[in-house]
């Protein structure tokens, strides 16, 4: 079995990663996650890595996949409401991943406003090694909306 990839836990049902290997997976479900989700666009993935192998890879080793695209010309409203019912309906803990673990983590910051207070948000972020203070007045306007 392949080794776990290395990521970073924003909270016990939350990590994000680098792209796994599709090997990886089974490493994963053993772990105990439940879920996996995707926020790299297949545009960026070589094939045979792409979100449908991931998800085949995902589903044999007994875990949920979801997509939930990331692009590089930012998140949309739409992206932040499709990561929360990601998150809110299909079991934890979830695994999500992009090419570096940036914009899942970004994302699920994003997906959380309102769930969680805005400094757990925020101190999560910051003890994953992305320290984003500007992030704290996105949260909290959308939080402000939920």
């Amino acid at each position: 079995m392949s080794e776990l990839p290395p990521m970073v836990h924003l909270t016990d049902e939350f990590s994000a990663a680098p792209h796994p290997s599709i090997e990886a997976l089974a490493a994963l479900a053993a772990a105990g996650f439940r879920t996996v989700i995707c926020n790299r666009p297949d545009s960026e993935v070589a094939p045979g890595e792409r979100a449908a192998e991931m998800e085949a890879a995902a589903r044999a080793a007994g875990m949920e996949f979801a997509v939930v695209e990331v692009t590089h010309g930012g998140i949309t409203p739409e992206t932040i409401e499709a990561q929360r019912r990601a998150l809110s309906e299909l079991p934890g803990p979830h695994f999500g991943y992009c090419r570096a673990g940036f914009r899942s983590s970004v994302v699920w910051a994003l997906a959380m406003a309102g769930d969680r207070p805005t400094a757990e948000i925020m101190a999560a972020l910051h003890r994953a090694g992305f320290a984003m203070p500007g992030l704290e007045q996105q949260i909290e306007a959308l939080a402000a909306t939920r």
